[in-house]
C-alpha cells in the first residue's frame, strides 16, 4: 500500500502509535499491518518535523483509514459490543458480513466533532436518546467522512446524528455575541460575523442523508405526543415536528422480487399518468383494504391497466412532512392546511413512510422499503413503468429561519447555494437551494438516483425545477489546520482563537468558474447523471425552468438526447387554440400537434429564447417528438374539467384571501362561470373538454395525463390545491364509475386508438407528406391570426391513415377531405355527437352492429368526400380500403333489414320511443340545426383573453 505525495507517513513500530507527516519526494511503502492513526500524545520528533512543515501542509492532510475490525475504544453496551473504527466507504449505514456490525458513515466537512445517537422506539417517541457513542476525530475519521462500526447491535434501534461545530450567530466576536446586535449596530466595526454559512446546531439529532427510511410519526396526518419541546432534554420542534431517526440494516433485508427486470418501453410508446399514491385510493368510494398507501395502489392497478396507460409518474414519494404547513384554515371551523403534493423533501433516499400500511400498522422501516417494492413489482407485471417526481432542487429546510433537519446541520456551506455572508439563494422560490454542482452533492444525488433504480427498480424521474440543476454552485474555502486545531482546543500562545485565521474562510465567489448561480453550458451533475452506465436507460424528464426565471425548454443539456422535457408551450398553445383565442395559435396549434420540432428538431433559435441564443445554443436540435413530453394539465393549475368552467381562479378554500395561486390560467368558462345547470353552456364544456383531451392524444411526443382528468375530475376552480387532504384532490371512483356523460368512455376510447395507431407514436421527425396540413380544402392550410380550423393527415403505410381536424370557431365548418385513391373515409371520433356516439368503437356501449349503422348514416357526407363539425368541435377519421367500408356498409343494411332493426335496437339497450337515450343516434346524425346555425349565445368576447 502506498501513500500519495505529502500524506501522512508512518512510524513503525505500529505498536507506537505514533504518525507524523512530512512532504516526500517518493512514497513511503509500508505493510497493512503497519497502519495506525495520529495519537494526541506524538513523539517529539514528530513534532518538530510537524511544525518545520506547517504552512506548506496547511491543506494537505489526508487521514489514513485503518482496517473496519480495529477497535476505536468506545465501550459496550447493553445494545452493542465494543466498537470498532468501521469504513469511510459506503456512505450511511450497512451491514458488515465479515465483521458482524452495522457500519456507520457520515460526511461533514466542517463539523469539530460527531457523535452516533441510537434510540428504542419508545425513546424515539418522548424525544430521548438511548445511547450516544461519540466518534474520535482521529480513530474513526478519514478525510471529511466520519464512521464507526458496531458488532452485535440490537436489531430494532434506530439512529440519527449528532454534528458538533460553529454557527455563525454564536461566535464570540470582541467579546460580543449576536445577541447583542441590534443593540450594537450604531457602532460600527464592532461586531464582526465570522464563519458566515456555517449553521451547526450542536443540540439537534440530525437524520443521515443516506438513510433508507425515516421513522416518526406512524399514521398521516397525525400529531406526535405533545412534548414540552421547549426543554434541552426533549428532542423535536413540535408535534408537527418531533424527532426521527433511521432503523438500522439487517443482513436479512431481503426482497424476492420474483425475476422483475426492467420493462424498457420506448420513450415514444410511453401515455404517461400523473399520480398522487395517497390521492388515489383515499377517497372512501375507492374500497380497498389500505386506502391512501402503496397496497391501495396495487389494488387498483388494474383500473389503470384498462384504461391504456403503461407509465404512472408519481408525485413526490420520498420522505417529506405533511404536516409541515398543519395550521387551521383561516374562515374554517375543522380544515386544517397539509403539504399534500409533498415537494419539500426531508430525506432523498426514503421512501414516504406514511404512504405505507406498514408504518400505520407500526411496523418496522425495512416493511415499509419492502411495501413500496411491492408496488413497482406489480406495476411491472401489469406493463406500467414507475416514473418518480424527484426535487432535488430544494430541501424541506428552507431558509435561514427553517428547521435543521439533516443538511443544514452537516454541512450548510456545502448543500446549499449561499452567498458571500452566508445568505441562501432562492432559486427554488422555497427558502433555499440545493448546491447540485458542489462535488459532494452531485456524487450524493448520483448515488441516490442509482439506489432507487437498482434497489427499488424504479424505471425514471421527472426532476422538478430542473433548471436549477445546471447553474453554478457556490464554494468555500476549506479550513487551514491550524483553524482545526484551534476549534479543537488548540490554542495560540494567548490562549485566544486567531480571527485573521478564521476569516481566511471564505466564499469563492466563482467557484465554478463563473459567479455563483450562471446557468452552465456543461452542468457537471447533468453530465453525471447523463453519462452513468446505471442511469443511461432510464427515463429521464426535465422541468426545464425554475423560479427565477429561467427558461431552458427546447435547449435543457441532454447530451445525445437523454433526456426529455416537459413542455409548457404545448400546455399553453392548445388552451389558446382549443378556447378560439385570436393570435398566431393556429400555427403553433400545428407545431405542438407534430411534436414541436421547432423545439427539438431546429438548431436555430427563435429571437426570445434567451437560454438557447446563449449557453444552451449547443443543446438545440438533435432529439425526436418523444422528447417532448406533451400535457394540457397538472398537478398545479386547473384541472381539464375546470378549464371549462372557469375564467377566473376560486382558492378561498386555501385561507389565503384567493392570492396564491397563478391569476393566468388561458381557461375560457363557456358562457357561465362555475357550476350551471344551463344545457348549450354544458353541451359546450363537453365538447371543450373533449377537443383538449383529443389534442392531447392525437399530438405527436409523449402525452402525460393528470390523475382524475380522464372522467372529468373538478376541484372547483381551486388551481392550487397543495394544501388539501380532502375530496378536492382525492380520486373519485364512484364518479368514475358511473360515467354519467360518457366521457370516462370518451377518453379510454381516446387512449386506445394512440395505442392501435403508430403514426400517432413517432420515433422521429415527419419527413414530406407523411403528415399533411389541410384547412377548408385539402392541402389548403391558412395560418393567419384569425384561423380557427387546423386538420391534418397522418399516414401509415400499415393502416392507411387518419384525418384530423379542429374547428375552434364558434361557427360550424364543413370540411372537404383528401382523396386517397382506393380508400374511402370512416368516421371514428367526433366531439360533436352525444355520447356514446361521439366515439365510434364497438364495447360494452356500444355493440359492432351499432358502429357500423352509424358510420353508414354519415356516409351521407364522406360519400361525397365531405365532412361537417359543429362550432367548437374536432373529428378523428379514418382511411379504409373501399372493400373494406362497403363489408361494413353491407352488415349496417343487412341489420336494418331484419326484425325491424330499428325497435330491436332500442329494445336491446332498453329503450323506449322518445326517451333520450332512442334521441341519440338521431342527434349524433344530423345534429342541432340550432346550434349549427347559429352560435351559442354565451360566446363572446370572453372567450378571446389572451391570458
Amino acid at each position: 500500500m502506498k501513500l500519495e505525495t505529502g500524506a501522512i507517513s508512518v512510524c513503525a513500530p505500529c505498536s507506537s502509535a505514533t504518525l507524523f507527516r512530512s512532504i516526500c519526494r517518493k512514497p513511503p511503502t509500508f505493510s497493512r499491518g503497519q497502519i495506525c492513526t495520529i495519537s494526541q500524545a506524538s513523539s517529539s520528533s514528530a513534532s518538530t518535523a510537524r511544525n518545520s512543515t506547517r504552512n506548506a501542509l496547511k491543506n494537505r492532510i489526508v487521514h489514513v483509514e485503518v482496517p473496519a475490525s480495529q477497535p476505536s475504544g468506545q465501550p459496550a453496551s447493553a445494545a452493542f459490543a465494543d466498537a470498532l473504527r468501521g469504513r469511510s466507504t459506503p456512505l450511511g449505514a450497512t451491514f458488515l458480513q465479515e465483521e458482524a456490525a452495522i457500519n456507520f458513515a457520515l460526511y461533514s466537512a466542517g463539523a469539530t466533532g460527531v457523535s452516533l445517537c441510537l434510540f428504542t422506539d419508545t425513546d424515539l417517541q418522548h424525544g430521548k436518546i438511548t445511547y450516544e457513542v461519540d466518534l474520535h476525530n482521529m480513530y474513526n475519521k478519514t478525510g471529511d467522512v466520519w464512521h464507526i462500526a458496531l458488532p452485535q447491535m440490537d436489531n430494532s434501534l434506530m439512529y440519527g446524528f449528532r454534528v458538533k461545530g460553529d454557527h455563525e450567530e454564536e461566535v464570540v466576536v470582541d467579546h460580543c455575541t449576536l445577541d447583542t446586535f441590534e443593540s450594537m449596530q450604531s457602532a460600527e466595526d464592532t461586531v464582526t460575523i465570522v464563519n458566515p454559512g456555517q449553521r451547526y446546531n450542536n443540540k439537534a439529532v440530525i437524520i443521515d442523508p443516506y438513510a433508507r427510511c425515516i421513522v416518526g410519526r406512524r399514521q398521516y396526518g397525525q400529531l406526535a405526543q405533545d412534548l414540552n419541546y421547549k426543554q434541552d432534554s426533549v428532542l423535536g420542534i413540535a408535534s408537527t415536528w418531533p424527532q426521527m431517526a433511521a432503523p438500522l440494516p439487517s443482513k436479512e433485508d431481503w426482497f424476492d422480487w420474483e425475476g422483475d427486470c426492467p420493462l424498457n418501453i420506448p420513450l415514444d410508446q410511453l401515455i404517461i399518468y400523473e399520480l398522487h399514491v395517497r390521492g388515489f385510493t383515499r377517497h372512501p368510494s375507492a374500497n380497498v383494504t389500505a386506502p391512501g398507501t402503496y397496497l391501495g395502489l396495487v389494488e387498483k392497478l388494474d383500473y389503470l391497466q384498462a384504461l391504456g396507460v403503461n407509465a404512472i409518474e408519481l408525485l413526490p414519494v420520498q420522505e417529506f412532512n405533511e404536516l409541515e404547513y398543519y395550521q387551521l384554515i383561516p374562515g374554517t371551523d375543522s380544515n386544517y392546511r397539509y403539504n399534500y403534493w409533498g415537494y419539500s423533501t426531508i430525506a432523498f433516499f426514503a421512501p414516504m413512510a406514511r404512504y405505507s400500511q406498514a408504518a400505520a400498522e407500526g411496523r418496522g422501516g425495512q416493511d415499509v422499503v419492502k411495501e413500496f417494492k411491492t408496488m413497482v413489482k406489480e406495476c411491472h407485471m401489469r406493463g406500467i413503468e414507475v416514473l418518480m417526481d424527484v426535487v432535488f432542487n430544494h430541501t424541506a429546510e428552507g431558509n435561514e429561519r427553517g428547521p435543521t433537519l439533516s443538511f443544514r446541520g452537516l454541512d450548510n456551506r456545502v448543500y446549499y447555494m449561499l452567498a458571500p455572508e452566508g445568505q441562501y439563494y432562492n432559486y427554488s422560490g422555497c427558502g433555499n437551494t440545493f448546491n447540485c454542482n458542489h462535488p459532494v452533492v452531485r456524487k450524493f444525488i448520483v448515488d441516490c438516483l442509482r439506489y432507487w433504480v437498482v434497489e427499488m427498480h424504479v424505471d425514471g424521474f421527472r426532476f422538478d425545477l430542473a433548471s436549477i440543476l445546471t447553474r453554478a454552485h457556490s464554494q468555500w474555502h476549506k479550513p487551514s489546520q491550524s483553524q482545526t486545531n484551534s476549534r479543537n482546543g488548540n490554542s495560540n500562545a494567548n490562549g485566544l482563537q486567531s480571527m485573521e485565521e478564521d476569516l481566511d474562510q471564505g466564499i469563492m465567489e466563482e467557484g465554478a468558474g463563473v459567479p455563483t448561480g450562471t446557468p452552465l453550458t456543461d452542468p457537471p451533475v447533468i453530465e453525471m447523471i447523463s453519462e452513468d452506465p446505471v442511469l443511461r436507460n432510464c427515463k429521464l424528464i426535465a422541468e426545464a425552468w425554475d423560479c427565477d426565471g429561467l427558461n431552458q425548454v427546447g435547449a435543457f443539456p441532454h447530451y445525445g438526447g437523454q433526456w426529455a422535457e416537459w413542455n409548457g408551450h404545448f400546455r399553453d398553445t392548445i388552451r389558446q387554440f382549443v378556447k378560439g383565442t385570436e393570435g398566431p395559435w393556429a400555427a403553433a396549434f400545428a407545431q405542438a400537434m407534430s411534436g414541436s420540432p421547432g423545439l427539438y428538431s431546429q438548431t436555430e433559435p427563435a429571437e426570445g429564447e434567451w437560454w438557447a441564443n446563449n449557453g444552451g445554443r449547443k443543446w438545440k436540435g438533435g432529439r425526436a417528438p418523444a422528447h417532448s413530453i406533451n400535457f394540457v394539465t397538472a398537478h398545479d393549475g386547473f384541472s381539464l374539467a375546470d378549464l371549462t368552467a372557469y375564467n377566473e381562479k376560486h382558492n378561498d378554500a386555501n385561507g389565503e384571501d384567493n392570492r396564491d395561486g397563478e391569476s393566468h390560467n388561458l381557461s375560457w368558462n363557456c358562457g357561465e362561470e362555475g357550476e350551471t345547470t344551463t344545457p348549450s353552456v354544458l353541451r359546450l364544456r363537453s365538447r371543450q373538454t373533449r377537443n383538449m383531451a383529443a389534442a392531447l392524444l392525437l399530438s405527436h411526443g409523449v402525452p402525460m395525463i393528470q390523475m382524475g382528468d380522464e372522467y372529468g375530475h373538478s376541484k372547483g376552480g381551486n388551481n392550487n390545491t397543495y394544501c388539501h387532504d380532502s375530496e378536492l384532490n382525492w380520486f373519485n371512483w364512484e364518479q368514475a364509475g358511473q360515467d354519467e356523460t360518457g366521457y370516462a368512455r370518451f377518453f379510454r376510447c381516446l387512449v386506445n386508438l394512440r395505442k392501435q395507431r403508430p403514426e400517432l407514436r413517432r420515433c422521429s421527425f415527419m419527413d414530406g407528406g407523411a403528415m399533411t396540413w389541410h384547412g377548408t380544402m385539402p392541402g389548403e392550410a391558412e395560418w393567419k391570426e384569425d384561423t380557427r380550423l387546423v386538420a391534418f393527415t397522418v399516414s401509415s403505410p400499415s393502416q392507411g391513415g387518419l384525418y384530423c381536424a379542429f374547428n375552434t370557431s364558434h361557427r360550424p365548418q364543413t370540411v372537404v377531405l383528401p382523396h386517397w385513391p382506393g380508400q374511402v373515409w370512416q368516421a371514428v371520433m367526433d366531439t360533436g355527437k352525444a355520447a356514446p356516439y361521439d366515439f365510434l368503437e364497438a364495447d360494452n356501449e356500444l355493440s359492432q352492429d351499432q358502429v357500423d349503422t352509424a358510420r353508414a348514416q354519415m356516409g351521407m357526407w364522406t360519400s361525397e368526400g365531405c365532412y361537417p363539425l359543429l362550432p367548437y368541435s374536432s373529428i378523428v377519421l379514418e382511411a379504409m380500403p373501399e372493400q373494406q367500408n362497403q363489408n361494413g356498409r353491407a352488415r349496417a343494411a343487412s341489420q336494418t333489414r331484419s326484425n325491424r332493426a330499428g325497435q330491436a335496437t332500442m329494445q336491446s339497450q332498453g329503450m323506449s320511443r322518445g326517451s333520450p337515450e332512442s334521441n341519440a343516434l338521431q342527434h349524433a346524425v344530423t345534429s342541432s340545426q340550432s346550434e349549427i346555425s347559429s352560435p351559442p349565445t354565451q360566446v363572446s368576447s370572453t372567450h378571446h383573453d389572451s391570458a
